[in-house]
């Protein structure tokens, strides 16, 4: 059992924990994750590590309420326990040698991004980060990326917060201005990791991607993160719990991942229906 140590709602959805697990925040490193079980009857879940306190022993995880096993998560309390915490696994993300570096994330992306961008300022880094949501109500981190950024944009695609539009304005209008990346680290939903590719291509500037939302086991065992690159004319495949998360951005076939990401939405809510209509059973039996 790992222990909640602190809990922190950062919007209305998204909610950051830090979990007391002390050999995991020993080894992790910026871009890798970790799979953990709610409780003893719970499926395995990956959520990225977003950061580490080595001298106390904890983890950081934010993670987004949009299915049974995140709601069932988002109950639990400083104080209580989840029943597995397992890692780090993946792969880190490969700094060594950017010297300027483009962080893009898109919503709760932002909290896979913030290590990275901490990582690459401690290593004396140039950072500008483009950090983007749909409205002001949802925005995270902005103070976090504040700390560890040379140049930080925030987008909201109201207009409520910051400047009006996507993360891929701002890309857009730096790239043309004769800026130039050693390389740029996206992580977000796939349509927007698929338009900061495009937006780079023309200017010949590398982009990393994170395929962290498309996991689902986290082991290579089930399948469902498969992704196909094409490299040098032929088409591979990968698996981003494995060989991953990151990706080399040009090279991924995003047509197929988001063809196929589609197909869980069905199962996922009526499994996150299922269970607030049990919670609010359970909850009305209470008040009885």
């Amino acid at each position: 059992m790992y222990k909640i140590v602190e809990k922190k709602i950062l919007n209305p959805t998204v909610i950051q924990l830090w979990i007391e697990a002390p050999l995991v925040a020993n080894k992790a490193k910026p871009g890798q994750f970790i799979i953990l079980r709610v409780d003893e009857e719970g499926e395995r879940i990956p959520l990225t590590v977003a950061g580490v306190n080595k001298e106390n022993g904890t983890v950081k995880i934010i993670f987004q309420v949009v299915g049974g096993t995140t709601k069932k998560l988002s109950y639990k309390e400083a104080g209580e326990y989840v029943q597995d915490f397992v890692g780090p696994l993946g792969v880190a993300t490969h700094l060594d040698g950017l010297k300027k570096v483009c962080i893009v994330g898109g919503g709760v992306g932002c909290a896979i991004a913030m290590p990275i961008a901490e990582a690459l300022h401690e290593m004396g880094a140039d950072v500008t980060s483009i950090i983007g949501f749909r409205n002001k109500d949802l925005l995270i981190l902005e103070d976090e990326f504040k700390a560890c950024s040379n140049t930080l944009r925030v987008m909201t695609d109201d207009g409520s917060y910051g400047e009006h539009g996507n993360v891929t304005v701002p890309l857009k209008e730096m790239l043309e201005a004769g800026e130039k990346f050693d390389m740029i680290i996206t992580i977000g939903p796939l349509i927007m990791m698929k338009f900061v590719t495009l937006t780079a291509k023309p200017f010949g500037t590398p982009v990393t991607v994170s395929m962290n939302p498309i996991m689902i086991d986290g082991t290579g065992m089930c399948g469902g993160c498969r992704l196909t690159l094409n490299i040098d004319g032929k088409r591979v495949t990968k698996f981003a719990c494995v060989d991953g998360p990151d990706f080399d951005g040009h090279k991924v076939d995003f047509a197929e991942l988001m063809n196929r990401n589609s197909l869980y939405r069905d199962r996922e809510t009526e499994v996150t229906e299922t269970h607030a209509c049990r919670m609010e059973a359970m909850g009305k039996a209470l008040i009885k």
